[in-house]
């Protein structure tokens, strides 16, 4: 039904259907029944599914990606479609408008999307403010990074301010360290920069009673060397997970038209031709982390196949997207089905052993 309805979707401009979807989910939240109808149409529960990763229990693997959910503000709409917890965010300290529009654009031909949002959100008031009023039904992770005018040099301050505001109102922290929408953020994975978040968010997590999780969000295009880094920093400071990866600069093996691709310009690109680096990525980290480090995977899972190769390449959870935009609202259940039916193929044939 949706691939019927997905071409006239496709007619809108990517950010304004975006912003009208999901206000509409917003507004069936709103109604009771109509919440518990979509549960039961999209959720799908099943006992090999559930996992714990760094101390917080999930009903099942599929998490959606930080940049849906921006403002923080439609996380329980958005989990009535299946998903086993959501990424809201990324959040700054203060509202920002972010970068020009037109900022967001399909590549049908190569199921990706590009943006340059320039990380446009509320502010992490709001979403303080939103939290108190709704509990989340999944968990909840926050993707944080510093405001736009915000010198690197001084970061450290936002993440701080961010990090204590919404501290007792999510499940876990994720540091934005490379979005390539936003002028030197990628300059926040250097080690100079890096270090001070780092050793000021740990530090002060010693404070609370509660513990919870920080994972940081690293980007496709930095090279063996400097991974090699992040993952050495990663272990020996006490961070508790990466997130591989975020989008990608890259704009190589497209099928889309080179017209099309130079007219669009600048931005990040997700969806089907991320995966291939995205799953080098989650293979590496667990290798080189020999499995001790929970990874989350998130860049071009586009089909339940894909996400069980991500699983089964060392990653604990993994978090979808443009797969969602391009496979429609039914998409969580066909990865969570293909999944249990997977896990209890195998469990069967071990035991047969």
């Amino acid at each position: 039904m949706y691939k019927l309805f997905r071409p006239i979707f496709f007619l809108w401009q990517p950010e304004r259907i975006h912003d009208l979807v999901l206000s509409f989910m917003k507004w069936m939240e709103r109604i009771p029944v109509t919440g518990r109808i979509l549960r039961l149409l999209y959720n799908y529960n099943h006992p090999s599914l559930e996992r714990e990763v760094f101390g917080i229990k999930f009903l099942n693997p599929v998490g959606l990606a930080a940049g849906f959910d921006k403002d923080g503000d439609g996380y329980n709409a958005i989990s009535n479609f299946g998903f086993g917890f959501v990424e809201i965010g990324t959040l700054t300290p203060k509202p920002q408008e972010g970068n020009p529009k037109p900022r967001c654009f399909r590549l049908p031909k190569d199921q990706a999307i590009i943006n340059r949002m320039g990380i446009n959100n509320k502010g992490i008031r709001h979403a303080v403010s939103f939290i108190q009023k709704h509990k989340p039904r999944v968990p909840l992770g926050c993707s944080i990074i510093n405001g736009k005018d915000t010198p690197i040099g001084e970061a450290y301050k936002d993440y701080e301010f961010s990090f204590e505001y919404i501290y007792d109102y999510i499940d876990y922290f994720v540091l934005n360290l490379s979005c390539p929408n936003v002028k030197d953020a990628g300059k926040l994975q250097t080690m100079e920069n890096l270090s001070p978040i780092i050793d000021k968010l740990l530090e002060l997590r010693l404070m609370y009673d509660d513990y919870r999780p920080i994972l940081i969000k690293i980007s496709p295009d930095i090279d063996k060397a400097h991974l090699d880094e992040i993952i050495d920093m990663v272990l020996i400071s006490g961070l508790d997970g990466i997130i591989a990866t975020n989008t990608t600069t890259s704009r190589l093996n497209l099928k889309s038209d080179e017209r099309t691709i130079k007219d669009i310009g600048k931005g990040g690109m997700s969806g089907a031709p991320l995966y291939q680096r995205s799953l080098e990525m989650v293979k590496y980290i667990y290798q080189k982390t020999e499995g001790h480090l929970p990874i989350i995977a998130s860049g071009g899972i586009m089909t339940p196949a894909q996400a069980l190769e991500m699983l089964d390449n060392g990653a604990s959870l993994i978090e979808v997207y443009s797969g969602f935009i391009y496979n429609g609202p039914k998409y969580i259940k066909k990865i969570n089905k293909f999944l249990a039916k997977t896990f209890v193929a195998r469990e069967k044939e071990n035991s047969s052993i």
